[in-house]
């Protein structure tokens, strides 16, 4: 992630991973299945992300959530085991990692091929948001959405910090304070959107399951895993952050 790039900018903080995994904490499946625990997530982890945002000369204006992550498939599901050997379609590295704990067969396919690869079946399943399944008329092919609410990732506006210690401080507060306010804003306009999503899915004929026990049990266990291996690389900090959010609980 280079400040130097642009003056600001926004991106999505999973996306960086490779550089250091607390910026894919959002992105560890069942951590946070809720806005409320999304929002619980950001506060304990935003002063660590600060904090390395900082050492690479960069601030934190805010960040605003995606709609939760759910599954989409041509086939009924009713546990883990209904998705073994299905063409899941494998977009990052998490999708790809559920797709080996649930026996799926991982098919790697962007976001712009998604329609056609739905259409000509070379996957059955993905993971994604009411948002991309919408976008994407995921309902012409596919009609089945679990909402898992399995994560709900985060965008983040930043800004080069050398540029932002150079305004004077009326105009840092009056950033700051507007930041905060397209904060406030956009939490509450992402769970107004994911509900809209729903709606216009269950319009188009897309059938928005409530996942049952055994298959929200199922996915729990895949998240636990992918947790397990999130705290193992990101050490002692990502720990602290955990224990900061669930202390919150």
């Amino acid at each position: 992630m280079q400040s130097s790039q642009a003056q600001a900018g926004e991106i999505l903080l999973a996306n960086f991973a490779n550089e250091n995994p607390i910026y894919a904490l959002d992105g560890v499946p069942f951590l946070a299945s809720s806005y409320p625990e999304a929002r619980r997530l950001y506060d304990a982890s935003k002063p660590a992300l600060e904090k390395l945002l900082a050492a690479q000369g960069i601030k934190l204006l805010f960040s605003v959530p995606w709609a939760p992550q759910g599954i989409y498939s041509k086939r009924e599901v009713n546990s883990v085991g209904d998705l073994r050997g299905i063409k899941w379609r494998a977009y990052s590295p998490a999708t790809a990692k559920i797709a080996e704990l649930i026996g799926a067969q991982p098919v790697q396919i962007q976001q712009a091929e998604l329609s056609a690869a739905m259409a000509t079946g070379v996957i059955e399943s993905y993971m994604s948001s009411g948002s991309t399944g919408y976008d994407t008329k995921t309902y012409e092919h596919i009609k089945n959405f679990y909402d898992t609410q399995a994560w709900i990732p985060k965008n983040a506006v930043l800004v080069n910090l050398k540029s932002f210690n150079a305004l004077d401080a009326t105009s840092q507060a009056a950033l700051l304070k507007v930041a905060a306010d397209a904060e406030t804003r956009g939490w509450k306009v992402a769970q107004e959107k994911n509900i809209e999503y729903k709606r216009l899915l269950t319009e188009r004929g897309m059938k928005i399951h409530k996942p049952s026990a055994k298959l929200d049990a199922d996915m729990r266990q895949v998240g636990a895993i992918m947790q397990a291996d999130w705290l193992k690389a990101a050490g002692a900090d990502g720990a602290a952050i955990v224990d900061a959010y669930k202390a919150k609980k």
